[in-house]
C-alpha cells in the first residue's frame, strides 16, 4: 500500500505548486474515492477534522509553515499502483482545478468533516478522526 506522502508528491507531480490548503484537501479526496471506487484506503495515515477542513497530519508535519508546497521530502510516487494511479488522476480531473478556499467550503458542508467535529465551534482545535467508514458512505451516497 501507498503512503501518503506517495500520493503527496504524485499530486504535486500532477499539479505542479499548490498552497497546503489545496493539497491536503485533494489528498483527502483521493482517499474518500478510493474508499469508495477500489473499496480500500490509497493510504493507511489518519485524517482529522481540523477548523481548515480535512487534515492528514504526518503530511501536515513535512509542509507545516509553508503557504505554497512546490515539493516534499518524502514519499515516492511510482510506489502507487495502477489502480490508485487512475483514481488520483480522477480526482485531479475533478478537483484539481478548484480553488483552494472552494474546497475548503466544499468539505466543510459535506457529513464526514461536519460528524467528526460535532458540536465544536467555528474555529476550535479537534483531532478527531474522519474515519474511513465515514468517508465511504457519504461518498458512495453521493448522486453521480
Amino acid at each position: 500500500m501507498a503512503n501518503v506522502f506517495d500520493v503527496a508528491r504524485y499530486i504535486l507531480k500532477h499539479t505542479g505548486p499548490v498552497t497546503a490548503w489545496k493539497l491536503q484537501k485533494l489528498v483527502y479526496y483521493s482517499q474518500a474515492w478510493s474508499l469508495v471506487w477500489d473499496v480500500r484506503p490509497l493510504f493507511p495515515e489518519r485524517i482529522e477534522a481540523w477548523a481548515n477542513g480535512p487534515v492528514c497530519p504526518e503530511l501536515y508535519a513535512q509542509h507545516r509553515g509553508r503557504f505554497m508546497i512546490d515539493s516534499i521530502q518524502v514519499g515516492d510516487p511510482d510506489a502507487i499502483d495502477v489502480v490508485g494511479r487512475e483514481t488520483i488522476d480522477a480526482v485531479l480531473d475533478y478537483y484539481g482545478d478548484k480553488h483552494p478556499q472552494w474546497l475548503s467550503d466544499l468539505t466543510h458542508a459535506e457529513a464526514p468533516w461536519k460528524d467528526a467535529r460535532g458540536d465544536l465551534p467555528p474555529g476550535a482545535s479537534c483531532q478527531r478522526e474522519i474515519t474511513h467508514e465515514c468517508m465511504a458512505a457519504y461518498y458512495e451516497a453521493l448522486p453521480a
